[in-house]
């Protein structure tokens, strides 16, 4: 039976420059299972996302491709769920789902009118493998590099944010689809995991290499596809080494996230025009009738140990805010979790 209270975290106020734990505030309400609508479920949160893209969602309406969360409403963000009632065939209860919802125990969702697809959970997959290696951070990483990027076996393929969740599914993707991989990360641990775990053919420490100097080093001939995580002066930098025809594909602006001023690009745009590179940004609804392509390739390949996930587990819905602030102050390893453990 769901707990009589529902607990959950609202935007107190709109951050500010960097974002704080004042930004949040808890709130418990007195919860009973709601009469549910036709098409409805009511899902119990079990896992929590951490993405530094749903930063966006807090800044004033305009900011984001998504709805602004409004100002004393619950954060919205990736979960993964059980369905607790049902009123649609499709998710009978005991149905294990991920999609977009409410930071709370309890939600009430209509999968036929959401913005962001309520995937259900097949066969053998756990909640935590959908949310970890099979989240949709990697399936971002796929149709970055398929569907943006259009990779080919020998190109050079620069990745930055590698060490992190979206990054570091990238980074492995395109060194199974035969690709020499660059991955750009922060501080000698994580420059050595690349190296020496994903077996990368190249790692920059942007925090204390010249990123220009050494892209020029390790990519001679340019890089043929670049997988934008951060924006910033790293993206400018990675244009200037990229090669004739060469792809960015543009997935989220990092170093811009955890401000409330907009992300701004500085590159020469007449590079754009003489190396003839293309530049697209994405989300993965673009891709949301073909996820089941990709989950399959990734499931197969994670099978077989041909990549793998860090997840940084954190616990307790209460900590979600503190473990969300981690993401921006690169405080985590790999794909952010946290579990509801539920009282």
């Amino acid at each position: 039976m769901p707990n009589p209270t529902n607990r959950q975290w609202l935007l107190a106020s709109r951050p500010q420059g960097s974002l704080k734990l004042s930004d949040f505030s808890w709130n418990e309400q007195a919860f009973a299972p709601p009469l549910l609508d036709e098409g409805e479920l009511l899902v119990q949160n079990r896992y929590f996302l951490c993405a530094p893209t749903m930063r966006n969602f807090l800044n004033p309406p305009g900011r984001s491709y998504r709805a602004s969360v409004p100002i004393g409403a619950p954060i919205s963000g990736v979960v993964g769920s059980e369905v607790i009632a049902s009123r649609d065939p499709a998710y009978p209860v005991g149905s294990r789902v991920t999609t977009v919802a409410r930071w709370e125990d309890y939600s009430r969702l209509n999968p036929g009118r959401v913005e962001v697809p309520v995937y259900r959970v097949e066969g053998d997959v756990s909640l935590e493998e959908l949310m970890g290696p099979l989240s949709l951070n990697s399936l971002t990483a796929y149709y970055g590099l398929f569907g943006i990027g259009k990779i080919q076996p020998g190109e050079t393929v620069v990745v930055s944010a590698a060490a992190g969740s979206v990054g570091s599914m990238a980074c492995q993707i395109a060194r199974i689809s035969g690709c020499r991989v660059i991955g750009i990360a922060g501080g000698p641990t994580k420059c050595a995991w690349l190296r020496d775990t994903l077996h990368l053919d190249g790692a920059i420490d942007y925090k204390s290499d010249d990123v220009a100097a050494r892209l020029g080093e390790l990519c001679p001939q340019g890089a043929h596809m670049y997988f934008d995580n951060v924006g910033g002066a790293i993206l400018d930098a990675v244009v200037d080494h990229m090669a004739v025809h060469g792809r960015v594909a543009v997935c989220g602006q990092l170093s811009a996230y955890d401000s409330d001023e907009p992300a701004r690009g500085r590159f020469d745009m007449m590079k754009i025009v003489y190396r003839r590179i293309r530049m697209e940004g994405f989300v993965l609804g673009d891709y949301a009738a073909q996820v089941d392509t990709a989950r399959a390739h990734l499931r197969d390949w994670l099978r077989a140990g041909h990549i793998q996930c860090r997840v940084d587990l954190r616990h307790g819905l209460r900590n979600l805010p503190a473990a969300f602030l981690d993401l921006f102050k690169g405080a985590n390893e790999g794909t952010l979790l946290v579990a509801n453990d539920t009282p």
